[in-house]
């Protein structure tokens, strides 16, 4: 088949899922299509550029699906609704994508339009709830870098959680009280991804 950017993409996520952000190489991805590594370049500048794209790709999916979960909220809906619509719909998307939060988090900083999508639309959802011009853009950047966070720790949690032994738990509910205390709410993941944009949404309504 014809090598493009598209099919090169492609490749690059695959590849990317298996090896990570720091072992990807054009080589690998070159190999996975069957292909020398020295055609990729007509397509792709180098390593960089196929992580921005594949970046890019990422954002502009999730803003794809955000559309769709804005379109079906209610026409009573809140600017906070809107908000979680958004934060959650990007948080599936780059759920969908292995190691999809280290790249978004460490692809290089390159203009992405799909990455600015997200913000643009995050900026509008903001200053149509009246927060100041000003703290706009700190505020999404602050929701952007949460939902990345967050994912980035479900992503890299071990599949098994190690065993925890009664002794352990007791010296453990001796040294940090607080943590381990059985009133500290034990949520979700959803659980404590709602709440915590909830958070997030009730401080930036104290700007307005």
């Amino acid at each position: 088949m014809k090598l493009t950017k598209e099919r090169i993409v492609d490749a690059g996520m695959a590849v990317f899922a298996e090896v990570g952000y720091q072992n990807l190489s054009m080589r690998q991805v070159a190999d996975r299509l069957d292909a020398h590594a020295g055609s990729l370049y007509y397509h792709v500048r180098g390593k960089d550029e196929l992580l921005s794209l594949m970046a890019d790709r990422v954002c502009r999916r999730a803003y794809d699906v955000g559309t769709e979960a804005l379109a079906a909220l209610p026409s009573a809906a809140t600017w906070q609704d809107r908000i979680h619509a958004q934060a959650t719909t990007l948080r599936l998307s780059i759920k969908q994508h292995p190691g999809g939060a280290q790249l978004l988090a460490e692809s290089p900083g390159m203009l992405s339009p799909g990455a600015l999508s997200l913000m643009e639309r995050l900026l509008r959802t903001l200053i149509d709830a009246g927060l100041p011009a000003g703290d706009c853009g700190i505020a999404a950047d602050t929701l952007l870098s949460h939902v990345t966070g967050f994912v980035l720790q479900e992503q890299n949690q071990p599949a098994t959680p190690p065993p925890v032994t009664a002794e352990l738990y007791a010296e453990l509910r001796e040294q940090f009280p607080l943590v381990m205390s059985p009133l500290m709410p034990r949520l979700s993941q959803d659980e404590k991804f709602a709440q915590s944009i909830r958070l997030l949404c009730t401080g930036f309504a104290a700007l307005s």
